[in-house]
């Protein structure tokens, strides 16, 4: 018992106390602002049913530092992937993110938020933060890609009502392979996902009518809008399948998850400043128009590709082909990096990442938050019964 009772004392002076960090959290948010103009942090609390008391019951908050804000919108592609991941601890929770993809098409975090649970509210209440922040209205033709979390579906249609959504694919054979199991079903989805017009597709679909009549009438029943490039409209210049932008962050973010709020919050702030750091060191090294990502596909396309220019922006080989037959007949039609579109081009990513993340003081130096009310940890209430050891998966209906 003395080890276990060192080890948490020495636990709580490395990463702080679960509790008393609450009681700080208005003091983080107003240093964090001050060391990074333009941020946005929202706090919500419990409501109130004693208007005496000083203390306010923790419910969100939500982060959208100044410069990741600034950044995301030079990059010029309305594409954004959501997702949530467990918060561990005495205060458990939810981590919502919100991710996009930078010119060099590596992953590009936008905002987070502390919730108490992934449900309706949660999610229409971090979608209308992030709404007000990038400049999102009803009318806006943005591409989510998300899992179906619960909740998330309802608030972005509401909020969102022509917005394209995308569904994981992976996240769609969790759940085929739970009818349908074997290789077989697996490429067969997969290569309705990666057919790039609807004629390819349907003939996709009726090969696998011939494998497995319910396999075939089971995957029908999922609109090809959602997961198919086929039928994506274009518009987010981007052929991404999956949600692993928001994977690889949640990843990077693991250790995190169980920590005190604020260096919750502190670590995925200094993550998001190393990262742009490392970006930039890659810029310096890099040469010509395009990000390194573009020029290696538009050399891949120059030697095969199909109709890829009209979903993520790039010309496919048959146009570079014309492209050089004209200019072979002396006709100007310049160099062929410049027909790839400017979301690709390494001015944008400079541009991009020209926008930073600083760090804040020490908690000894952080002006006092002048809100008169005391922030205390959410309520937890542990549930009844053995916890369950594995997530159920949803099923698609």
């Amino acid at each position: 018992m003395k080890a276990y009772r060192a080890k948490n004392i020495a636990v709580k002076k490395i990463h702080g106390d679960y509790t008393s960090q609450y009681h700080m959290l208005r003091d983080y948010v107003e240093e964090l602002k001050h060391k990074n103009p333009g941020t946005t942090v929202t706090i919500e609390v419990e409501p109130c049913t004693d208007p005496t008391s000083n203390t306010r019951i923790f419910q969100r908050i939500y982060v959208c530092l100044g410069s990741l804000k600034q950044g995301f919108k030079e990059i010029g592609r309305n594409l954004l992937g959501l997702d949530g991941a467990f918060i561990k601890g005495p205060h458990p929770g939810q981590l919502l993110t919100t991710v996009g993809l930078d010119p060099n098409n590596n992953i590009y975090p936008v905002s987070y938020a502390i919730v108490e649970a992934e449900n309706n509210f949660s999610w229409t209440w971090y979608l209308q933060c992030l709404a007000d922040d990038l400049d999102l209205d009803s009318n806006s033709y943005f591409t989510f890609i998300n899992d179906r979390q619960k909740g998330l579906l309802p608030a972005l249609e509401r909020l969102f009502p022509f917005a394209e959504h995308r569904y994981r694919v992976r996240h769609i054979h969790e759940n085929m392979k739970q009818q349908f199991k074997g290789k077989i079903y697996k490429d067969a989805l997969y290569k309705m996902a990666r057919s790039t017009t609807p004629v390819q597709f349907e003939k996709e679909m009726h090969a696998l009518k011939d494998i497995n009549i319910d396999a075939q009438i089971w995957l029908s029943n999922i609109s090809p809008e959602h997961w198919s490039l086929s039928h994506f409209t274009g518009r987010a210049l981007s052929d991404v399948l999956l949600n692993n932008m928001c994977e690889v962050l949640n990843a990077k973010l693991l250790d995190a998850r169980d920590k005190p709020v604020i260096t919750m919050l502190e670590y995925i702030r200094e993550y998001l400043m190393r990262r742009i750091v490392n970006v930039l060191k890659v810029i310096d090294k890099s040469e010509g128009m395009l990000t390194p990502y573009a020029n290696t596909i538009f050399e891949k396309i120059k030697k095969d590709a199909s109709r890829i220019w009209e979903i993520t922006g790039i010309p496919c080989k048959h146009d570079v082909a014309s492209m050089w037959t004209k200019r072979n007949h002396d006709i100007s039609v310049g160099i062929s990096e410049t027909f790839v579109n400017d979301i690709y081009g390494m001015e944008r990513w400079k541009a991009v990442y020209k926008h930073k993340v600083y760090p804040v003081n020490g908690m000894s130096m952080w002006a006092k938050s002048q809100v008169p009310t005391i922030i205390a940890p959410p309520k937890y209430h542990k549930p009844i019964g053995r916890p369950k050891k594995s997530r159920k998966r949803l099923l698609w209906k």
